[in-house]
């Protein structure tokens, strides 16, 4: 995302390009707790969905990812050196320290600093994947990182390197990654911000860019869109995009907009028709009295629940950027319903 530098403690699709590496052997929805290609819950459930109330270490949190591994919900966040936090239960978080104790060598678009953004964790070919951003306020100057491990509960994690990068003579920008497997199990990776909006590339099945190909997703006339997330529903594909301003705290006017599509490249459109490449996106989170742009949303399905995490700023502490986790359901015509903010 498009942010101020911040120090934190230690604490997403059917067809596939022709340059792809083709299928990996994972399950379609790598953020499942139990991974499945739909979301195994009926339409419409009578209860409304809800904010969950939190405790312990939410705060400060920015651009969280999540994931359900060996027992522990992980919550990975920008931050200094990518801070960790677990929980048992979803509602009580406490710190887990961070992905990296000094920056990886090859990492000079930040200013050579451990200051990392965006973090975004994926289980596929039988590995973890965390990508990542290094860049800083303003600039695409940037690269998406990579990260492998076989079991992050251990905190032990092999960055790969760099897996793609842009300059300031292109006109999109390398950060807010989200990976994902599509239903015929290969494995794709969103990203972008503001300029020329959210991009598409294919990965090979080790997690690394497959090609040269990248499919435009999403634009907005200010070019304030970015955090993309893909999640499979119900015979689509769902792309979540934050759009407005990130990371000013009381005054941020982040909120989160989704379209679909049945196709892995899209397009994706809104509940009335309009494509996200023309500015389009049905709301799904806004702003209310106390906290203040959500966005930069994840989406968790567990074999009983479908979650929406993402962060605010909360008026009632001075615009703390704090973790949010809503429920999430899915109306009678298959379009996403948030609680929150």
């Amino acid at each position: 995302m498009n942010r101020t530098s911040y120090v934190v403690l230690a604490v997403v699709v059917a067809a596939c390009g022709d340059d792809h590496a083709g299928p990996i052997d994972a399950a379609p929805h790598p953020k499942d707790v139990a991974p499945s290609p739909d979301v195994a819950m009926p339409d419409a459930p009578p209860a409304d969905p809800v904010t969950l109330t939190l405790g312990g270490a939410t705060t400060p949190v920015h651009d969280p990812s999540i994931a359900y591994v060996d027992g522990l919900y992980m919550v990975f966040s920008t931050g200094t050196g990518l801070p960790v936090r677990t929980s048992v239960d979803l509602i009580n978080w406490s710190l887990a320290g961070q992905v990296f104790a000094t920056a990886p060598s090859w990492i000079s678009t930040n200013g050579s600093t451990n200051d990392l953004w965006a973090p975004d964790i994926s289980n596929f070919g039988g590995t973890y994947h965390l990508y990542y951003a290094a860049s800083s306020f303003g600039s695409n100057t940037s690269c998406i990182g990579h990260a492998t491990s076989a079991s992050p509960t251990s905190g032990s994690w092999t960055d790969q390197g760099a897996v793609i990068c842009s300059t300031s003579t292109d006109n999109w920008n390398a950060i807010d990654p989200a990976a994902f497997v599509d239903t015929s199990g290969n494995a794709w990776l969103a990203f972008g911000s503001f300029w020329s909006g959210l991009k598409l590339i294919p990965l090979n099945p080790d997690g690394t860019r497959a090609g040269t190909e990248m499919i435009s997703l999403a634009t907005r006339n200010d070019t304030a869109v970015e955090a993309p997330f893909v999640v499979h529903h119900g015979g689509y594909y769902y792309l979540f995009e934050s759009v407005g301003r990130c990371c000013q705290g009381v005054n941020s006017t982040y909120k989160v907009l989704v379209g679909r599509s049945t196709e892995v490249r899209g397009p994706y459109l809104d509940d009335q028709g309009v494509a996200l490449l023309a500015g389009g996106g049905k709301l799904v989170v806004d702003a209310d009295a106390q906290w203040k742009g959500p966005g930069h949303n994840a989406v968790l399905t567990t074999s009983t629940d479908t979650y929406n995490v993402y962060h605010s700023y909360d008026a009632a502490a001075s615009g703390t950027p704090t973790l949010r986790i809503s429920q999430m359901r899915w109306s009678a015509d298959g379009w996403p319903i948030s609680a929150g903010p």
